[in-house]
């Protein structure tokens, strides 16, 4: 069974760091002790995406039960022959993330099967489940059972999945509504007015977000905080040149960052990444 469980852990990596260039860059900066934790945690969100994203089969809500099912089942005993739910049973048990932070998460997930316009209300649910939880499951593994630091530190970590977010949103406005067809931004914005005054609302509103982030990020165990930095920096020029971006480009073009810049973003970080190594 460790064979199982360190290849689990193996292929929750790789599945995650070839999603994300940006995120298997920080997340070498976490400390070996808690790395594979949270691959396994953007593992089994990844595959969930995977079904509501890409997967076009009319039974599509069907096989997002199924999963959510699934995932509860291994949580429950331990196991899964699907090796990247398998993973993430372990740590969910090790370090006690439950349903109050899965149910959200999937419910989230089941809105993206059916829903293509959001309110105010139907927004914060949505960024709450598909984002912030996301980020306290991963404090979950950062604190290590210490509950007292969880309780300072999740607001931060709510705030900063938050302002992950809604930069993506920005980021794949085309996309999301091209091929989709939805848009998450509420209230008066749709995608045919969507202008600079809209934009910079949402931009104003991430920075927000990220103000109130960065206490508990100044405040993470050292095992976790310079990984969590450089993935602010990252998202933070991601935010800098979609502010540069006009709206009507917004809408053709996918604001992204080159990997030269993604390697000098990393230079101030690299003799402790060959340290994590």
């Amino acid at each position: 069974m460790e064979l199982y469980a360190s290849t689990s852990y193996r292929i929750s990596k790789l599945l995650t760091t070839q999603y994300s260039t940006s995120f298997g860059m920080s997340s070498r900066l976490f400390d070996a002790s808690i790395r594979q934790h949270i691959y396994a945690v953007y593992g089994m969100v990844r595959l969930a995406d995977e079904i509501v994203d890409t997967y076009r089969g009319d039974d599509m809500a069907a096989q997002l039960d199924a999963f959510e099912a699934e995932v509860y089942g291994a949580c429950n005993i331990g196991y899964s022959s699907n090796p990247v739910i398998h993973a993430f049973a372990l740590t969910a048990r090790l370090y006690r993330i439950d349903r109050s932070l899965i149910g959200p998460f999937f419910t989230s997930m089941r809105v993206d099967v059916r829903r293509t316009a959001y309110d105010q209300i139907a927004y914060e649910e949505y960024i709450y489940g598909s984002a912030e939880v996301i980020g306290l499951m991963c404090l979950k593994v950062f604190c290590k059972g210490d509950a007292a630091q969880y309780d300072t530190l999740k607001d931060g970590a709510r705030a900063l999945g938050s302002a992950y977010q809604k930069v993506n949103f920005l980021r794949d406005i085309a996309a999301d509504y091209k091929e989709l067809g939805r848009l998450y931004f509420p209230g008066a914005v749709t995608y045919d007015t969507f202008n600079e005054a809209d934009k910079q609302t949402i931009i104003n509103d991430i920075a927000a977000d990220f103000e109130a982030a960065q206490p508990s990020i100044d405040q993470l165990p050292t095992t976790a905080r310079d990984a969590v930095r450089l993935s602010r920096r990252y998202y933070s020029e991601l935010l800098d040149r979609i502010e540069r971006t006009p709206a009507e480009a917004l809408k053709t073009t996918r604001v992204r960052i080159p990997n030269t810049r993604k390697i000098w973003l990393l230079l101030p970080y690299w003799s402790r990444m060959i340290g994590r190594s």
